[in-house]
């Protein structure tokens, strides 16, 4: 891996990352494919042609079903779902999170019961490691807790030590697997996660432990999981200094445009979040001028395209009123139509802020963007 910075505008970074499956440029929103699929009929095709750089998918999800042993034999996850650009694979450790009331955390690992079938599943930081080999992702994410925002400063305190205790496990994984003949990527990447809820300085002792490990990326996670946006921005502001400068950062699971922007001014560059595929599926859109809901009933016969302007593929082609009869119609090629361009909204916009930061402008780029988003559409 090569990650070079190519201009600053403040704290905000606008880099390259040379992996195995090619260049990313940043900063860059990742298109979540959780189970190798963006929900909403998206093919890799569709990906390609709407800008997308980075697919990410889950571990936890690919393992109870279909299986990574399974994907292994078909030559990894780019082969299996036919995708020749980048990967990053989270590592179940959202689940740690998000599946609380089925799993129990120990120190060798968390003990789930399945949401799918109920069957008992572990994953400690070797296993984890060992089903991303097997999926033979670009970039493999460290197994941690993430803990609740509102936690207590103990709690939290006794999970991250924890989680730097599998770091380091996951680490000493990596470098076996990445070292054995029928590994499927012997050049897979590991991106280490800072933790602490919203505790400033258990977060800013963490980022200095974790940064001295060398790693090939880190992440900020447990964000966006209960405290206010605000909360978000001041942790972003004292805790992303103390990451490596020099090294990609990435924000876990978010976000919105206005999230996205405020997080890149913080020297952030990698995101990922669900809210264009999932909003698009229900008929939410964004544009310049606001979210619209297409379900609207002014939309009945207007015959624009969801944006003026927009070259994505339901834009180009539909108008505001078609898609919305295929949205109350319950067709599946109006989700496909809005998530489409949702996602192609989000990677646009990334392309405007790589722009912006080359040119010296971010903070006027910014503020621009912002005020035309809380206009609101006025016709």
């Amino acid at each position: 891996m090569e990650y070079k910075i190519l201009a600053k505008d403040g704290r905000a970074k606008r880099a390259e990352m040379k992996t195995v499956h090619g260049t990313i440029q940043t900063p860059v929103f990742m298109n979540v494919g959780t189970v190798a699929a963006i929900k909403g009929a998206v093919s890799t095709d569709d990906l390609k042609t709407i800008g997308t750089q980075v697919e990410l998918s889950n571990t936890y999800h690919l393992h109870v079903r279909t299986g990574d042993k399974l994907i292994k034999q078909f030559g990894g996850l780019h082969k299996f779902m036919h995708w020749d650009r980048p990967i990053l694979t989270d590592s179940g450790g959202f689940q740690v999170f998000s599946l609380s009331g089925l799993r129990k955390i120990k120190e060798e690992g968390v003990y789930f019961n399945s949401h799918i079938d109920g069957r008992k599943i572990f994953m400690g930081p070797e296993e984890s490691m060992q089903i991303q080999s097997n999926l033979g992702s670009t970039i493999a994410m460290a197994f941690d807790e993430c803990p609740p925002s509102k936690a207590s400063r103990e709690y939290v305190q006794n999970s991250v030590e924890r989680t730097t205790r599998w770091l380091k496990r996951c680490k000493a994984e990596m470098e076996r697997l990445n070292s054995l003949p029928d590994t499927v990527n012997k050049e897979q990447l590991l991106f280490g996660i800072n933790q602490g809820a919203v505790y400033e300085d258990i977060r800013i002792a963490h980022a200095e432990e974790i940064s001295k490990l060398d790693l090939d990326g880190y992440a900020v996670g447990g964000l966006a999981v209960g405290e206010s946006h605000e909360e978000m921005y001041r942790i972003l502001d004292e805790v992303v200094p103390h990451l490596p400068e020099e090294k990609p950062t990435y924000l876990m699971g978010v976000g919105t445009p206005a999230n996205i922007l405020e997080a890149v001014d913080r020297g952030v560059d990698f995101f990922d979040c669900v809210y264009p595929s999932r909003n698009g599926r229900h008929g939410h859109v964004y544009t310049n001028h606001g979210k619209l809901n297409m379900f609207n009933a002014k939309y009945e016969l207007d015959p624009r395209p969801i944006e003026e302007g927009c070259q994505c593929p339901a834009c180009r082609s539909y108008s505001r009123a078609y898609i919305r009869h295929l949205m109350k119609a319950k067709e599946m090629l109006g989700m496909r139509l809005c998530v489409l361009h949702n996602l192609y909204f989000y990677n646009k916009m990334m392309e405007e802020i790589r722009d912006a930061i080359e040119h010296h402008r971010y903070a006027e780029y910014k503020a621009e963007k912002l005020a035309r988003m809380a206009e609101g559409e006025k016709n």
